[in-house]
């Protein structure tokens, strides 16, 4: 019998040894950390908190594109660091997994929404699923006071964690809405933490929002390609819808003019309002509705056809030297400008006989007001109002910006019980109940103060 080689046989077993640890350390690298992303603090064994807010998210978002459904990331407690920081390339929970127990995505309601099989599939995946309803206000109208009930919000809840899916309709005057979270009586208002949810205090406004694909936290999702620009959309959403019950009493009581002449001048004046929203949007200068548009807004949703024409206020810090030349240059014609953009600063343009008024405002304190001039004596007049923040409403199909409160602002200005009725009678330099002599413009000064066309 040969004797054996001790040395041999001891290289060998080291061989051996060497050949099966590289086989283990290459069978871990590609298979065993292939089954999830490195959470920062999770240790074999342990699944931590985050873990489970980003597994719910992940299982969320594969739900998602199973069924096809156009959803974006709208959170902005996760855009606004997503913004400021580039995500890393590899798979680590933290935007996603900052803290909070809800995070939003949006959904573009049109062809394909989700359906009944889509909350069956969530069910199947361990989601608990509130569905919130609501009237469908692109159907409601002066005849028709209110829509069919439509999906406004989904609730998700998964291993403790919510999702707040906010759908999003197209509206007539070519934006996004969505409505207000209001729970029905019987529903359970324990199932999630609504107060903490970013969309659904009240409806909301949005421009349509171009999407790019990227990775979060190792997740492949849509965001608004202009984060900043949603953001700040976001903060200034707030819609008001019009009251219809209220402005369909009020024309029981006063019916409105239906005369060839007041429909010319109604459809004139949507024309002429769609025009100046196009154009100031372009622009970027933010605008509402005054005066007697916007009082014929809140009283009876749409024009007083007897007033004739189209109020706008815009405030003056938002004023652009070329509002005049962007006006005149899509077929409105200047017809007056009177006072400076430190004093009373008011334009006035016409296009096919119907009168655009902008009125820009200044603020002072706890007020804002606005200027009048008389071009035949240079008296000057000042409008003063209650502060006020802007919302978003419709008007005759246009997006429109309205004082958010809008009572106190047609109080202001007509009166607390005389804006409930038409007053025909109308002048401007003594009717308005916030109106005040505030001097005579410097007859040397009347040729660049006080300019008629």
């Amino acid at each position: 019998m040969p004797r054996v080689n001790r040395t041999a046989l001891l290289a060998l077993l080291v061989a051996s040894s060497c050949v099966f640890l590289l086989f283990q350390l290459r069978y871990y690298r590609n298979y065993v950390t292939k089954a999830g992303p490195r959470i920062p603090g999770r240790t074999p064994g342990h699944v931590t908190a985050s873990h489970l807010q980003w597994q719910s998210v992940k299982t969320f978002l594969r739900l998602s594109r199973r069924f096809r459904l156009p959803l974006f990331l709208a959170d902005p407690a996760v855009l606004g660091p997503l913004e400021r920081e580039r995500p890393p390339t590899e798979a680590r929970c933290g935007f996603l997994c900052g803290g909070r127990a809800v995070t939003s995505f949006g959904l573009l309601a049109g062809a394909r929404t989700y359906d009944a099989a889509f909350r069956l599939a969530a069910e199947e995946k361990g989601f608990e699923v509130l569905e919130v309803r609501g009237e469908d206000p692109r159907l409601a109208s002066l005849d028709l006071l209110s829509g069919e009930d439509i999906p406004l919000h989904l609730v998700l809840r998964l291993h403790g964690y919510f999702i707040q899916l906010v759908i999003l309709y197209e509206r007539s005057g070519d934006y996004l809405w969505h409505g207000p979270l209001r729970l029905k009586a019987d529903a359970d208002r324990g199932f999630a933490p609504f107060a903490l949810m970013e969309f659904g205090r009240h409806a909301g406004a949005y421009d349509r929002p171009r999407l790019v694909l990227t990775a979060v936290d190792g997740l492949d999702v849509a965001v608004p390609r202009n984060i900043s620009d949603f953001l700040a959309q976001h903060r200034r959403a707030r819609f008001l819808e019009c009251r219809y019950r209220d402005a369909r009493r009020f024309l029981q009581l006063y019916p409105d003019d239906s005369s060839p002449e007041a429909l010319d001048f109604r459809n004139k004046a949507k024309s002429l309002l769609r025009l100046a929203a196009k154009t100031l949007a372009r622009l970027d200068v933010p605008f509402w509705i005054s005066s007697g548009t916007c009082l014929g807004w809140f009283r009876q949703c749409g024009f007083i056809s007897y007033s004739r024409d189209v109020d706008i206020g815009i405030f003056i810090g938002d004023f652009r030297p070329d509002v005049i030349t962007a006006f005149q240059d899509v077929g409105l014609s200047l017809k007056h400008k009177f006072g400076k953009v430190e004093d009373s600063l008011e334009l006035s343009f016409v296009r096919d006989g119907v009168k655009l008024d902008v009125f820009f405002f200044y603020r002072d304190g706890h007020l804002s007001w606005n200027g009048g001039t008389q071009a035949k004596s240079g008296r000057k007049f000042k409008y003063t109002f209650p502060r006020f923040s802007l919302c978003w409403a419709e008007l005759a199909e246009v997006r429109v910006g309205v004082p958010c409160e809008t009572l106190d602002y047609v109080t202001a200005n007509y009166g607390a019980a005389a804006w409930r009725v038409p007053q025909r009678a109308w002048d401007w330099k003594s009717s308005p109940s916030n109106v005040q002599e505030n001097g005579v413009w410097p007859l040397e000064r009347w040729d660049e103060l006080i300019q008629v066309y």
